[in-house]
């Protein structure tokens, strides 16, 4: 374990994606306790100017706390994309799984599907999808996951194919297992590492996805979020800067974060990228 987080915190890309996601992911589950109450109350005068008295990042047309509005965004963006990712995540291996172990007719029918669904746009397939399903929490969920999917499966297929002609799984096979059996406790965890990489970049997508549709009014208006707050401000950009940049700022530098750890996790999980790397060195 310590070999391998001297090498995933080993690089300033690392330790800088890692650190950030440490503070978005600690501010999001303060956020009850930074700015107790609801973040949609008006609280103050609106429109005040950022480092206001008692209003870090001032307050928007309504007179809500902007800041109170990002702590508590963060919970809200993590929560989806997550959420989104682990679906997303499930049903590709799953279908990867199969495609790749099974081969045939089976691989020729689900790739089929999954590239069905690649040859239309990620975006406006959510867009659809939430505007069908009507906006909340569960259609955006569903939504980012729907279109996240193929790209695992096509990932997890190419390496079921790849690991099924390994000896230990022929192996396996001689040894009477059952098709489920190899899958899950002989290919499966050999083929966590690009997975849990992949996952990592899919969360970073999911919270740009979520942003979008929020941004264009289609979010749950139970919850605030970053996309919705920048679209909140947008009719006020050039007078209140402020309302889109600071959410704005945040969906940028958590994405950064993510692109940057999911780099550092590659390296550390990808034995021969490392081994490149520490010769290159």
């Amino acid at each position: 374990m310590k070999p391998f987080l001297r090498m995933l915190l080993g690089t300033p890309g690392g330790l800088l994606g890692a650190a950030i996601l440490a503070a978005v992911v600690a501010i999001a589950l303060a956020a009850d306790l930074m700015y107790p109450g609801n973040p949609w109350r008006m609280v103050a005068e609106p429109n005040l100017p950022p480092f206001s008295p008692g209003y870090l990042l001032g307050t928007d047309v309504l007179g809500r706390d902007v800041a109170a509005g990002l702590v508590h965004g963060a919970r809200v963006s993590l929560l989806v994309a997550l959420l989104a990712t682990t679906v997303s995540v499930v049903v590709g291996t799953v279908i990867g799984a199969i495609a790749g172990f099974f081969g045939g007719w089976i691989d020729d029918l689900l790739m089929r599907l999954t590239e069905f669904v690649q040859t239309i746009p990620s975006f406006l397939l959510a867009l659809v999808l939430v505007a069908i399903l009507a906006p909340s929490m569960v259609s955006i969920v569903a939504a980012i996951a729907a279109v996240s999917w193929p790209s695992v499966a096509r990932l997890v297929r190419a390496e079921f194919l790849s690991l099924k002609t390994r000896d230990f799984v022929r192996a396996a096979v001689v040894g009477g297992q059952s098709h489920l059996r190899i899958m899950a406790c002989q290919i499966l965890p050999n083929a966590v590492s690009p997975i849990v990489v992949a996952a990592s970049l899919m969360v970073a997508t999911a919270i740009l996805l979520e942003s979008s549709i929020s941004f264009l009014g289609l979010g749950d208006r139970n919850y605030i979020s970053w996309g919705f707050m920048i679209g909140a401000g947008r009719t006020m950009i050039l007078q209140n800067w402020w309302l889109s940049a600071f959410p704005g700022m945040a969906i940028f530098v958590t994405v950064l974060g993510l692109n940057l750890f999911g780099d550092a996790l590659n390296m550390a999980l990808n034995p021969r990228q490392s081994h490149a790397r520490g010769g290159a060195q």
